[in-house]
């Protein structure tokens, strides 16, 4: 029996235009019968999957980051299992769970059927896959602009990180978790649910997707000039022994600021402080490789 599979591709991601033909022909001799929708506004893509609950047996996208973001709601609340294309530019989370960047690859990744569910975190009432931040993420996605990713690749998140650096100024903040209070000055805070973010940084050495709990890490050093001297451990994750960063995990954090400040998740603008993080575990079914991913996903039973 053929599955039934809803297929959303950003015609607008890096490579989203360019081959949705060859998509859909892949995928239509995978044996999967396709209902295609339009994606031209990525903040419909809850609302239309939502229209399918009931008519499909699954929900294939290609895009970036951004695009499975704006679909999250959806998936949440329909419970559909989800298969990735990585068409975006990062693609931080097709990088956590080790899924192929070839289209074909990604495809026979879906049709084999191997699933796991994942954990998502939720700041405020907005769910997310991989890093949720407040502070320099922010300033570097306002100025990140289209063209430069689809030019440059992942290459313009870190062209643009270096414009930004030097014109950063710390703020306060009050973190709060486990009935402590932290107050700390800051030119970033970012809480990570999954492993990857930013193009490739780890937001701990040993986070994974599934392990039911939050990284935080707050950069606090005082010389714009330092945060270069922490970056290759930083892209590694492995700046929880380093001067001026603080880490914490736990399973729920709130972060207090004098002033509204934006919070950056997946790539999008979508709330602002106070903000309340917490993880929600085993939240949707994703398609998985079938190879050991690194580090390995927790096989946590499903009806645990």
């Amino acid at each position: 029996m053929r599955q039934r599979a809803l297929l959303l591709v950003n015609h607008h991601s890096r490579r989203g235009h360019d081959t949705l033909s060859q998509v859909v022909t892949q995928l239509q001799s995978l044996g999967f019968e396709l209902f295609e929708e339009p994606t031209d506004q990525t903040q419909q893509l809850s609302d239309i999957i939502r229209s399918y609950r009931g008519r499909v047996d699954i929900v294939i996208i290609g895009g970036g980051d951004g695009t499975l973001n704006a679909a999250i709601e959806g998936l949440v609340d329909t419970q559909l299992p989800l298969g990735i294309l990585p068409l975006g530019t990062a693609n931080d989370l097709a990088r956590t769970l080790r899924i192929p960047q070839s289209i074909p690859k990604a495809c026979q990744v879906i049709a084999a059927g191997q699933s796991q569910r994942i954990d998502l975190g939720k700041v405020n009432d907005k769910h997310f896959f991989n890093v949720a931040s407040l502070g320099l993420s922010v300033q570097i996605t306002r100025q990140l602009n289209k063209e430069a990713k689809r030019v440059w690749g992942v290459l313009a998140y870190a062209v643009t990180a270096i414009q930004v650096i030097w014109k950063a100024r710390p703020f306060r903040a009050q973190i709060r978790l486990r009935g402590e209070s932290i107050s700390v000055k800051t030119v970033q805070i970012a809480v990570g649910n999954g492993r990857y973010y930013g193009g490739g940084m780890a937001v701990a050495d040993d986070a994974a997707i599934n392990d039911e709990r939050l990284d935080l890490y707050s950069l606090e050093y005082h010389h714009w000039w330092q945060i270069f001297v922490l970056l290759p451990a930083m892209w590694r994750g492995r700046q929880a022994n380093l001067q001026g960063v603080r880490t914490l995990q736990g399973k729920e954090f709130e972060i207090y600021t004098r002033k509204p400040q934006p919070i950056n998740a997946d790539g999008e603008i979508v709330t602002y402080t106070p903000a309340k993080f917490h993880v929600v575990p085993k939240a949707l079914e994703v398609f998985v490789p079938d190879f050991p991913v690194l580090p390995p996903l927790k096989n946590i039973p499903r009806d645990a």
